[in-house]
């Protein structure tokens, strides 16, 4: 999968009107930002070896013990802001001299570890930490960024434009996998290690322009996370083992649930996301699922209390939904899907300049404007996942089904959305489900 020679040494970087996207092949450092300061130290020797557990240790201990302070302007701040803003702010900074050389060496690292001075203790601040965090202590321009809390507690938080959560996905395993069965030293023997630290700290430098820019990066940072809504949700009822034997798709009961509930608190349907992975091709991204379907309607109509349907009609319901839903999946996996064909050709026509009217047709603004936008990557390495809506009204699921359980962590930004209210009706569509395929009437 072409993906992988993005994961590690590489960045985006903001350019006007267009991003770019960079790697550097032969960069042997990482980047350490702690407080929103900025480290640098060789992890990769010139030969192409691991630097000894000793060294990376040392050098990690002198960062951590480091005395000073957060920066009154932490030029981290503007990576979250609007590319134009943020692309304009970085020529500025590129012109003050010495700074390039310091951006390229963040830009070039093999990753970003970001040391956070805090425990975690609930879901949402799990979640609010790894997702987003305070804006000062994350390059979000990075591939990735390995998060570390003062509790142990862990994530990667990845940009989206070069790839996909199947590559991080694979990254995140390996690295779990590796670390519990071998890990590279303990608390008991790293006591023994002596070694010199190589570590770099990087400064760049300011102009009251550029401070200014970084003022107003953290005031716009602030309002928006502030104003991000989260919940989470876990049923221990039954999860994917329980839905295979009822020889169903796991996947097709989660997005019936979500079809369901959204149906059950707002009365309608709306335009839903799913995203499929085309690793299957060389080049290949994703492909959009669409699980909002006329059987999905059937379905969720049906189990109204005032709908007629008995146990019998609801079940045929219910695999009706399910195996349109897989049919769906696997026609996109296979890049069988309308959407991202039809983004290409809107992208080429618009370099034209002339917009078939199929682009301006109401019925496609609103099959774009998506209200629930759902992604899932299970494994046993992962605690949960996340991300934001993708439109102000809507919702951000993501979700996760383990073998005798299934979650999801959804997002939203009152008060268009009341994701509280969401969750509540997801528990009770998931248990209406399992009642039903237990032979139970509900309704009763």
């Amino acid at each position: 999968m072409s993906q992988y020679s993005r994961l590690f040494c590489s960045t985006r970087i903001p350019e006007l009107k267009k991003d770019k996207l960079a790697t550097f092949e032969t960069a042997r450092h990482i980047a350490v930002m702690r407080k929103g300061n900025f480290y640098i130290f060789d992890t990769i020797t010139t030969d192409g070896n691991i630097v000894p557990t000793a060294t990376i240790y040392q050098n990690l201990k002198y960062i951590i013990e480091d005395p000073t302070p957060p920066p009154h302007f932490p030029v981290a701040a503007l990576t979250s802001e609007n590319r134009d803003t943020w692309a304009s702010m970085r020529h500025a900074l590129e012109a003050i001299p010495g700074n390039e050389e310091v951006l390229k060496l963040i830009d070039s690292a093999v990753f970003v570890l970001c040391l956070d001075d805090h425990d975690v203790s609930s879901i949402a601040d799990v979640t609010r930490t790894f997702l987003h965090g305070d804006g000062r202590n994350r390059w979000f321009d990075k591939s990735f960024q390995l998060i570390i809390c003062k509790d142990g507690k862990a994530a990667v938080h990845f940009e989206h434009a070069w790839g996909d959560g199947v590559a991080v996905l694979r990254f995140f395993n390996e690295v779990y996998k590796d670390t519990t069965a071998r890990p590279a030293c303990t608390p008991v023997t790293a006591q023994n290690f002596n070694a010199e630290t190589t570590v770099r700290k990087l400064e760049l430098k300011l102009n009251p322009e550029i401070e200014r820019g970084i003022n107003a990066a953290k005031e716009t940072f602030d309002k928006t996370v502030n104003g991000l809504d989260i919940a989470e949700l876990q049923v221990h009822t039954y999860g994917k083992d329980y839905i295979k034997s009822k020889k169903l798709s796991p996947d097709a009961i989660m997005q019936l649930a979500f079809q369901m509930a959204f149906f059950r608190q707002n009365g309608k349907f709306v335009a839903t996301y799913e995203s499929c992975s085309t690793a299957a091709f060389k080049h290949g991204r994703t492909e959009t699922i669409r699980p909002a379907s006329n059987d999905t309607v059937a379905c969720a109509e049906a189990f109204q209390k005032s709908h007629r349907a008995g146990v019998e009609e609801m079940v045929d319901r219910i695999r009706r939904a399910a195996d349109w839903h897989s049919k769906l999946t696997k026609e996109a996996a296979m890049g069988q899907g309308f959407d991202r064909h039809l983004f290409a050709l809107r992208t080429l026509a618009a370099s034209t300049g002339k917009v078939p009217e199929i682009f301006q047709d109401p019925a496609y603004k609103r099959i774009n404007h998506i209200i629930l936008s759902t992604s899932t990557l299970s494994s046993p390495a992962l605690m949960l996942g996340g991300f934001g809506p993708v439109v102000q009204d809507g919702f951000g699921v993501g979700y996760g089904i383990q073998d005798d359980w299934l979650g999801c962590n959804v997002t939203s930004y009152p008060p268009h959305r009341d994701v509280g209210g969401f969750l509540e009706c997801v528990r009770l569509s998931l248990e209406d489900i399992y009642s039903v395929l237990e032979g139970k009437n509900f309704k009763e």
